[in-house]
């Protein structure tokens, strides 16, 4: 695993379909450890004993499920976090033990944040970290595109462009430091911003939605 803050680490790349890249990262807190999306990679999984385990597992939509969510709860005993609207699918590997049904905060300072569009149940996750940067985990909502700029995640024919548009003025109000998507297909998934990088951003992220006939 690669650390790339003092609290949160990065498992190596994976490449689910052609063209696209994904991790997923690991949040040690003294509250409990925390994996956003999932990771293939057994020796990834593996390594997280080092880092105290993972307390919990929460993904940011469907696309993310897997099997080896099942390694996760054996080794460690996660709690699985999904949405409730996304249910079905993630009961035919692991029933979770949380669904989200609305804007909530989990595991002491985990803030759940739906943000339908991308898939119905899409969503969002922000922390403030102890070391004093928030943290915005945005799935496959907004990513980063091969230019590296942050791209809404709709899809034709399976994402609900005015859903997404709503979710994304949404996001836009937010003050993340450092924002983390999910897939990707620059060189990295997240980039560390200011609150009016953010705002411009989501904005671009926007303009294709607005102006799409």
């Amino acid at each position: 695993m690669k650390q790339i803050f003092p609290d949160l680490w990065q498992t190596d790349v994976e490449n689910p379909f052609p063209g696209l890249t994904t991790h997923a990262y690991l949040l040690t807190r003294e509250e409990g450890n925390v994996l956003f999306y999932n990771t293939g990679h057994e020796y990834e999984i593996d390594a997280m004993a080092t880092l105290g385990g993972v307390d919990w597992q929460l993904l940011s939509h469907q696309d993310e499920l897997g099997k080896s969510l099942l390694r996760v709860r054996k080794r460690y005993g996660a709690k699985l976090g999904g949405h409730a609207l996304e249910r079905e699918s993630f009961a035919e590997i692991l029933e979770p033990d949380v669904l989200f049904t609305g804007r909530q905060t989990l595991a002491g300072n985990i803030e759940v944040i739906p943000t339908p569009g991308h898939t119905p149940g899409s969503t969002c996750f922000q922390v403030r970290s102890a070391t004093g940067k928030t943290y915005l985990f945005t799935g496959d909502t907004v990513y980063r595109n091969r230019k590296g700029q942050w791209s809404n995640g709709f899809i034709k024919g399976w994402s609900d462009r005015d859903t997404l548009v709503a979710s994304l003025r949404m996001l836009r109000e937010l003050q993340p430091d450092v924002v983390i998507s999910s897939a990707f297909a620059d060189k990295d998934g997240y980039q560390e911003m200011s609150p009016n990088d953010w705002a411009r951003h989501v904005d671009s992220a926007l303009q294709p939605l607005l102006t799409a006939g």
